[in-house]
């Protein structure tokens, strides 16, 4: 408020007049019309089933326009289908990835995810006789697993970069298996293969799957379903454990 003074020249007397600023209201600036669109074409939560490109579909969970959360994806040329965890648009956590044959999928893999790839604890079926149950890193067998052959052999123990590798064990059809170390997906190092059927055993160096040096012996042989016919003649020669140690030396690999 402003107080302002005046003489009047009739009366000679001062007057006040008190004058009021005016108010003024700014108004507020409205938002283009595409921020409003944009924001109700994002794609946040719940959503029906979205058609991407290629006739791949999804139906899920989305946050800000990126499949997150739980969703099924279909590749349509592929024939395949995966249900289970996404984020930011990768396969993120626990899911199931299918092949369909006949509009019937057939699970390939189930476990863990990691940036779209096979990460964690998960089981792969390279076919009905066939699979492999344990860790995989970035697609790839590794740490520890179980490997189930066509041919009825069972691989336990671990792995590296998608090959046998370290200590594990190899169970044959026949019951007759190895123990001992693997590399590069062969057996390396020391070991000890047991023939069971016909109760003997052998425990030395490998080197390539191949035995270098050691020594075979009978094991339960009178209880084996094929022994051999005689059994092996005690080793005379003269400090043998010495000699046969410096020998499997020979063929250790490096540290």
């Amino acid at each position: 408020k402003a107080v302002v003074s005046t003489q009047s020249g009739h009366y000679g007397r001062e007057h006040k007049l008190n004058l009021r600023m005016p108010i003024t209201k700014v108004a507020k600036g409205r938002e283009p019309n595409w921020k409003e669109w944009d924001q109700k074409a994002q794609k946040s939560g719940l959503r029906n089933t979205v058609f991407c490109g290629g006739g791949d579909t999804y139906t899920g969970h989305w946050t800000n326009n990126l499949k997150s959360g739980k969703g099924t994806y279909l590749w349509a040329k592929g024939n395949a289908v995966y249900d289970g965890d996404w984020l930011e648009d990768k396969r993120h956590g626990y899911g199931t990835y299918s092949i369909v044959i006949e509009g019937v999928p057939f699970k390939q893999y189930g476990g863990g995810w990691k940036n779209d790839k096979r990460h964690g604890y998960g089981t792969f079926y390279y076919s009905d006789n066939e699979h492999y149950e344990g860790e995989w890193y970035e697609n790839k067998r590794n740490g520890w697993g179980r490997m189930y052959y066509e041919d009825g052999s069972v691989y336990e123990g671990r792995w590296d970069n998608d090959m046998r590798d370290g200590e594990g064990t190899l169970r044959m059809p026949n019951n007759n298996r190895f123990e001992g170390s693997w590399s590069q997906d062969k057996k390396n190092g020391a070991g000890c293969h047991y023939y069971l059927d016909r109760g003997q055993a052998y425990e030395g160096v490998w080197v390539d799957n191949i035995p270098k040096c050691g020594e075979m012996k009978d094991v339960k042989r009178d209880a084996a379903p094929r022994p051999t016919e005689y059994p092996i003649p005690d080793l005379q020669l003269a400090n043998a454990t010495a000699v046969i140690g410096q020998a499997r030396d020979s063929f250790m690999p490096e540290d």
